[in-house]
């Protein structure tokens, strides 16, 4: 992922010292078990334990004449081994063991990274749901005004679908946190599977329960289908917010900074930008997944068709969610929100947005549902077409009957926002367990 997208804790996961640092980690693990089982000589597992990680310039180097980005490691790496017992090194493993067991180490520790992320844009969102469980909005289905609701409500949706995310990203932490240590097709015929299970255990990670020499791939389809799942929900708060920005709406607005631009030629502007960078964010996660799909059919025990990929969309999709939801935490924090916008937006035409309201008062006092609703409606649309200057409360109550039905204080009570909201703390009786 190019810098401007890449935080310092994700971009160091996926940098080639990393890399190599992981690469030598395995290699020391399964030296370290066949010492253990008097193989290795204590002198030569003290040399390969002090042998630093290649540097990855060499590594270049070598695979530029090797071809062959394992056997450049490898050799880079022995060259910093004393005497000869670089022998030792990677013995009886073939590549895959190697890259499959250390891509697995970086992402179980950037799926850590990730769920850290959503922990705070959870709390974030929880905190200011809280804060406006009172703030009375209007609704909206279809972008057309609907029934009233709170935007604590809103906000609350949000931390449940991120909560959720929080869920599936445990599920495939634990899914691609795995490695093997099998060989050759995966058959353990150059070590033993206790071997496996002991540089595994000291990794952290388990073991794939019937290798064919490399991890399967459904895996790693799992943690980038998460991703687009989390991406998916960036977009939806994102969306909400650029909606609610609009000139004329302009109920919730990003933070806009002293000093801040938001356009070369208009001096008034304050755009949705980090919005809507989430938005893109959103496309680029979805694009990841499709060919995570494509990978986990590779030829009989294994080929490298998935190789290619996987330098691309792993780091790439781990560090956009990464910035992404580090991005919506702020933005979510920093919302500006103007309550007054919203109970004038709610309220410019006289009670539109009760008429579910006002035709449930008319059915309680006796009318059949079809006059209700057929008085309800004509008044809501003489009041729609009539714009700024038409009242459906006054239209309303010049329909014949419903002044004598209801009476004015009557269809005021039925026009009460208030009214709609009387099941919502329960809502907020969940959001305040949600951790």
């Amino acid at each position: 992922m190019i810098p401007r997208y890449t935080l310092p804790e994700m971009g160091a996961i996926w940098s080639e010292p990393a890399r190599f640092a992981r690469f030598v980690e395995v290699e020391v693990a399964v030296t370290r078990a066949r010492a253990r089982r008097g193989l290795v000589p204590a002198g030569d597992l003290a040399a390969i334990e002090a042998a630093p990680p290649p540097d990855p310039a060499r590594v270049h180097e070598l695979d530029q004449q090797l071809h062959h980005d394992v056997i450049a490691f490898l050799t880079a790496y022995g060259e910093g081994v004393a005497g000869n017992a670089a022998r030792h090194v990677h013995y009886g493993m073939t590549s895959s063991d190697l890259l499959d067991t250390a891509l697995g180490l970086a992402l179980r520790d950037a799926c850590d990274l990730l769920l850290g992320r959503l922990d705070g844009l959870v709390a974030a969102l929880r905190d200011r749901a809280l804060q406006h469980r009172d703030t009375v909005c209007l609704g909206r289905t279809h972008g057309v005004a609907a029934e009233p609701t709170t935007f604590g409500l809103k906000l609350a949706g949000h931390a449940f679908a991120f909560d959720r995310d929080r869920a599936r990203l445990r599920a495939a932490r634990e899914a691609v946190a795995v490695g093997t240590i099998s060989g050759a097709v995966g058959t353990y015929s150059t070590l033993p599977p206790d071997v496996e299970a002991e540089v595994l255990a000291e990794l952290g990670l388990r073991p794939e329960d019937a290798p064919t020499q490399v991890v399967a791939r459904d895996r790693h389809a799992q943690l980038l289908a998460a991703l687009a799942v989390a991406g998916g929900d960036l977009e939806r708060l994102a969306v909400e917010v650029r909606h609610l920005q609009r000139t004329e709406v302009r109920e919730a607005s990003e933070p806009f900074a002293a000093g801040q631009k938001g356009s070369s030629a208009m001096p008034h502007k304050r755009n949705p930008i980090v919005a809507e960078r989430l938005t893109g964010i959103a496309r680029l996660l979805r694009g990841y997944a499709a060919p995570a799909f494509e990978d986990v059919a590779l030829w009989h025990e294994r080929d490298i068709s998935h190789s290619s990929v996987e330098r691309v969309i792993l780091p790439d999709a781990t560090c956009v969610l990464d910035y992404g939801l580090e991005r919506a935490a702020w933005l979510v924090r920093g919302l500006r929100v103007d309550p007054e916008r919203m109970r004038a937006n709610l309220t410019a035409s006289g009670g539109l947005p009760m008429s579910s309201a006002a035709l449930l008062a008319l059915v309680d006092a006796g009318w059949s549902r079809e006059d209700a609703y057929a008085a309800v409606q004509r008044a809501a649309m003489a009041a729609w077409d009539g714009g700024e200057t038409a009242s459906f409360r006054d239209l309303l109550l010049a329909e014949p009957g419903v002044a004598e039905a209801l009476g004015e204080r009557g269809v005021d009570a039925a026009l009460d926002p208030a009214a709609f909201l009387h099941a919502v703390p329960t809502v907020f009786e969940r959001l305040e367990a949600l951790r």
